[in-house]
């Protein structure tokens, strides 16, 4: 019964016709204007010298999803994902994933791999008969090197010896221009030299860095100047200490573009400032030969904000570093494999990202909306069973200690041709708690002294009353049954009843872990105006039970999901549950139960 599958199995869009927008309206004007058709494709990321003694490009377009290895991917990095390899898909294009690796003090090998599933769990690969398009920037070390010798003996660029203090002091603000350094104007050769020595490592971490030699009285502070690479004695996870100076984000970003012949670089809005200067940098190089036009051509839209979150990698990191959380993968987290260990499935966060469109302006998106799109892919696909998370005893007075009988009730009751699944049915049953009381309100319908329920799938029963501890706790409820009114039978017409309450055979029934998971944050906006994030925290994100379970769920696979009639969708957690003892985790609640107390 699992609905687990191949980690780079193809899953098909959540919708036929995707939503237009403005990304796609580009793309198509493009399209319709040829804008790409002379485009050829080395095979392989490289110059245009290469690619013009190449094929004509099978990819009608070329996107690429670039993270930094620095981190785990969260439900933001889905929606970029989502759009960078649908857009691809749709278009019959080639999406590339490149890890944007320049900062080895960051970056590891860990996050390279966890990049790397979450990507192929979220249905979407880089690899296909004829290309497999995974790469990386610290690949291109030496091109880039190369083309900073470019830019420095074109006059585009320069070693300013500044401190760093000097260079932000020089830089300006929003309202006042910058200035310039006092080594701007230092001859070609000696900078050539200087950025020569930097790479042999001759000079301390601090002492130079290489500029772009721009504006620095541009209103645009990415024009004025922008560092392109510096001096950092580290280990790169992949180059080892072959290197000692460093590309920034910024360089190496669009140059890695154009050598893989991308044809919309796709980003979030925080990037739209810098597209002066990803434009400035790659003319510079087409003007050398290096590039041919058309050129990459960077898009922006919004990121994605969602309540109740925290997307900051920083602050991701504290949360795993603290303890509150118990790992990049706890339940609770934003990541996707947090996400995917709640039980969240690839179609529910592609519906999801479908569902919120993608526009240019920031907004705030509900956590009820992703929970929601769980709920919708969930119904027709999980399995139905009986839970008891709160057990109370039921006993049966008048029937038999050792009768055994059984019930059938559906997997999926809108599916009867997944079948029935068995439920024993015994003298001593379990049942929620919350489904008896003494003195029932107005309105309770469930079991208390002198009223008759329905147990689903099996009897009516009456209820004769309860026994209690010396505190006054009731530890069992008695009830006698009406044997003529067993379900399916034709006795069962005549009794009519309000209640039907669910319930588990106190022999057969499997007692297992369960951990209910509620939001991670009470407050919508946890950060929102400089606060304290740890001061939103839910201290009820996470409660485990002991619960009884119908007996089949046993055989319940890692990721394999449930929805446990009247409390919500779970899945058996992938990481501890072993066989013959799942342990459940609550991924959501059968409808929204935040109300606006809660919202912070």
């Amino acid at each position: 019964m699992s609905d687990a599958r191949p980690a780079n199995a193809p899953r098909k869009p959540p919708a036929t016709d995707p939503p237009s927008n403005f990304i796609r309206s580009a793309i198509d004007t493009d399209l319709a204007a040829g804008r790409y058709t002379p485009r050829r494709w080395a095979g392989h990321p490289d110059l245009a010298a290469a690619h013009r003694g190449g094929p004509p490009d099978v990819a009608r377009i070329r996107t690429r999803f670039p993270p930094e290895p620095n981190g785990y991917l969260h439900i933001g990095h889905a929606k970029s994902i989502c759009l960078n390899f649908g857009l691809a898909r749709d278009y019959d294009g080639r999406c590339h994933l490149r890890f944007d690796d320049t900062n080895p003090v960051k970056e590891e090998q860990e996050y390279v791999d966890s990049i790397v599933d979450a990507v192929r769990w979220l249905g979407f690969d880089w690899q296909d008969g004829r290309e497999d398009n995974l790469y990386y920037a610290s690949d291109y070390f030496d091109l880039l090197f190369a083309f900073a010798e470019a830019l420095v003996r074109a006059g585009h660029a320069y070693v300013d010896s500044q401190s760093a203090d000097e260079i932000r002091a020089n830089r300006g603000t929003l309202t006042e221009p910058g200035r310039d350094s006092r080594f701007r104007d230092r001859p070609p050769e000696e900078s050539l030299a200087l950025l020569r020595e930097m790479r042999e490592g001759k000079h301390p971490e601090g002492s130079h860095v290489l500029r772009a030699k721009i504006d620095m009285t541009s209103p645009n502070v990415n024009l004025r100047d922008p560092v392109l690479y510096r001096i950092r004695f580290a280990d790169h996870h992949r180059t080892g200490d072959r290197w000692c100076v460093y590309p920034m984000y910024d360089y190496a970003h669009p140059i890695s573009d154009a050598l893989e012949n991308i044809t919309h670089s796709i980003c979030t809005l925080e990037f739209e400032d810098h597209r002066p200067l990803y434009d400035w940098l790659l003319e510079r190089l087409a003007d050398g030969g290096f590039f041919d036009r058309p050129l990459p051509q960077q898009i922006e839209f919004a990121r994605l904000n969602l309540t109740y979150t925290l997307t900051s990698k920083r602050k991701l990191q504290e949360l795993v570093t603290s303890g509150v959380v118990e790992g990049w993968d706890d339940p609770r987290m934003p990541t996707l494999v947090g996400l995917r260990r709640r039980g969240y499935t690839p179609e529910a966060i592609q519906l999801f990202c479908e569902r919120i469109g993608v526009a240019k302006a920031d907004s705030w998106i509900e956590m009820s909306a992703l929970e929601q799109a769980l709920r919708d892919d969930l119904d027709p696909k999980a399995a139905r069973a009986t839970a008891v998370l709160d057990p109370l005893r039921l006993v049966l007075t008048d029937f038999p200690a050792d009768a055994v009988e059984t019930c059938n009730a559906p997997v999926h009751p809108q599916q009867p041709e997944r079948g029935v699944r068995v439920l024993p049915f015994t003298r001593e049953l379990w049942i929620e708690r919350d489904d008896f009381t003494e003195t029932p309100p107005k309105g309770f319908f469930r079991l208390f002294p002198g009223n008759r329920v329905r147990l689903r799938f099996a009897y009516v029963i009456e209820c004769t009353g309860c026994d209690k501890d010396a505190d006054g706790r009731v530890t069992a409820v008695h009830a006698r049954v009406l044997l003529d009114s067993r379900s399916g039978t034709p006795g069962a017409d005549q009794y009519k009843v309000k209640g039907n309450i669910h319930w588990l055979s106190a022999r057969d029934a499997l007692e297992v872990e369960v951990r209910l998971y509620e939001r991670l944050f009470q407050h919508a906006h946890p950060d929102a105006g400089g606060r304290d994030y740890r001061e939103a925290l839910n201290a009820d994100s996470r409660r485990i039970v002991r619960a009884f379970v119908e007996p089949g769920l046993a055989a319940a696979e890692p990721e394999q999901r449930f929805q446990f009639e009247r409390h919500g969708y779970f899945v058996a957690d992938r990481r501890d549950s072993m066989a013959g003892r799942p342990v459940f985790n609550r991924s959501v609640t059968l409808r929204d139960s935040w109300g606006a107390g809660k919202t912070g």
